[in-house]
Formats: structure tokens, C-alpha cells, sequence
């Protein structure tokens, strides 16, 4: 490929190390990126390849993996470089012996977890934009939960919504939960943690060793439930996970309540992703909540 040159390039000088691409290997990768194994006989790197113009999507990555790596909580992937030429855009990684099978403790990320969200700051967002997906999240920094969540996570989704043509009854139930928000939320603000933002089964793994890895981040910083929330939105973890995690940093009363209004989040990102069935589920969670509040 022809940004192999350049890319290895740019390794060696972030390195401080010639590296020279020789082999690469298609690896797979997600609806977004592709993905890359890249060696010199010596060195390997994680390469995440996505088209020209998507700089700022990598360059967010980058320093939403070094804020989790700074907790000194859980592992990550190092970022080495990202760049762009005219027909692509790639972010380089670190690249770690990933084990397919999840064969590690998973009590040991529920303790993890827990103590990454410990890491806390004084308001809610971060201090840059990043994506959800391929999709825009919009993180300006705020003091209040309730309306960060009502502007910047339901009603970003909404509004986007809209313009992909989603509209009747999905607006409607939408405009009237944006109104009810705060009979759902805490009444006593929670502390903003440092999240991984798009936490579901296919962003973490283990390595060779069992240690547990967290990869593909949206970070930001809000309420530590909405992690929790969307583990359980495709399928679920494991019982050890949770166990481990309440038992660290126990959740509070109403969280079965709350999750639903954290997943609708995600449940609307991928509406404006994918489409279909998700129009009505989305629906659902919110006639639900609705009838929470009547």
C-alpha cells in the first residue's frame, strides 16, 4: 500500500528506531476501520486505517487512550503515531498479543474498572470532541449532569436523528423525555469519572498474560454508570465482572432505571449508524421511561 512508506517513516522517528514496513497483515476491523498487523522481521504495530480527512477522529483516540493509560488502572494500547496523506488516514498502536478466547479473570477488569472510575475531575465532558462510533460526541465541559446529558447525549442523538429522516413518534417521545429528564437522573449529582464511553463486549480483551486491555475508547468524563449500562447492553459480561465491580464501587439505588436512560444513548447512536430495528427499540426505552414518570 502506498502510505506504507510513510508510515514507516513516521514510526521511526517516533520510536527513535528505523522501522521499515515489510509484512502486513489484514487483521480484521470493525464497521469503521481497517485493521493491520505491520512488521520488520523485529517490531510489530497495531495499524487503524480509515480514509483521508478523518485526522481528528485519530488524533481524539490518541489522547482519550493516553488519559485511561495515565489513571494507571487499566491497560491500553499505546498510541505511537497517527498522520494522513491524500488517500488515507491511520493511527499506529502499540501491538499486544491479544487472546481471542477472553481467557483471563474477569473479576480482575471489574476491579480495574472500578478503580478507573475513581479517577475523577471537577465537571462533566472532556476537553476535546471525540466519536461515538463514526459519529460525532460532542463533549463541552459543563457542572451540571442533567443538562450535559439532555444537550450533548440525547438530544446530540435526536437532532441527528432528525436530519437522517427519524422523525414522528420517535421525536415526539424524545421531546417530552428531553423535558422529564431530571425525574430519571440523580438528585444528587454524581462525580464525573473518567469513562471508557463505548464500553461493550468487543472493546475489551485480555493479553497473553490475562491481564485485562481496553481498546477503541470514547472518553469522557460523567457519571460511571453509564460504562456499567452499556455492558449490558449487547449480551452482557460476566457474573464475576459485576460482582467484582459492586463490590469495589457499589451502584446505587435506581440504576436499573438510570441504565435505561444511559443505553438510549447508544441505542440512538446506532439508529443514526445502522438504522433500522433500532428506530423502535429506541421508542420503547422511552415510552417506558415516560411511564416511569406518570
Amino acid at each position: 500500500m502506498q502510505a506504507w512508506h510513510e508510515i514507516s517513516g513516521q514510526i521511526s522517528a517516533a520510536t527513535d528506531s528505523f522501522f521499515e514496513v515489510k509484512e502486513a497483515h489484514s487483521i480484521g476491523g470493525g464497521c469503521i476501520n481497517q485493521a493491520y498487523c505491520i512488521a520488520d522481521g523485529k517490531q510489530r504495530y497495531f495499524v487503524k486505517l480509515n480514509t483521508s480527512g478523518n485526522l481528528a477522529m485519530f488524533e481524539a483516540e490518541t489522547a482519550g487512550l493516553m488519559e485511561i493509560h495515565q489513571s494507571r488502572t487499566v491497560r491500553v494500547p499505546i498510541p505511537i503515531c497517527s498522520g494522513q496523506d491524500a488517500h488515507a488516514t491511520w493511527l499506529i498502536l502499540e501491538y499486544l498479543d491479544i487472546n481471542n478466547g477472553k481467557c483471563g479473570k474477569a473479576s480482575d477488569l471489574g476491579q480495574q474498572l472500578a478503580a478507573m472510575h475513581r479517577t475523577t475531575c471537577n465537571q462533566f465532558g472532556w476537553i476535546r470532541d471525540n466519536t461515538i462510533g463514526k459519529n460525532p460526541q460532542i463533549n463541552t465541559i459543563s457542572s451540571n449532569w442533567v443538562e450535559f446529558w439532555r444537550m450533548h447525549r440525547l438530544g446530540s442523538q435526536l437532532e441527528l436523528a432528525k436530519n437522517n429522516g427519524f422523525n414522528g413518534k420517535l421525536q415526539e417521545l424524545g421531546e417530552q423525555l428531553l423535558v422529564n429528564l431530571e425525574k430519571l437522573l440523580p438528585d444528587t449529582p454524581p462525580l464525573p469519572s473518567l469513562l471508557h464511553g463505548d464500553l461493550w463486549g468487543g472493546n475489551y480483551a485480555y493479553d497473553k498474560t490475562g491481564e485485562p486491555v481496553l481498546f477503541d475508547p470514547a472518553v469522557y468524563y460523567g457519571d460511571r454508570e453509564t460504562d456499567i449500562a452499556m455492558t449490558e447492553l449487547f449480551g452482557g459480561f460476566s457474573a464475576d465482572f459485576y460482582s467484582a465491580y459492586r463490590c469495589d464501587y457499589p451502584l446505587d439505588s435506581g440504576y436499573n432505571i438510570r441504565k435505561v436512560v444511559y443505553n438510549l444513548y447508544h441505542v440512538l447512536n446506532h439508529l443514526n449508524f445502522f438504522g433500522g430495528g433500532y428506530y423502535y427499540q429506541a421508542q420503547q426505552m422511552m415510552s417506558n421511561l415516560l411511564a416511569e414518570i406518570r
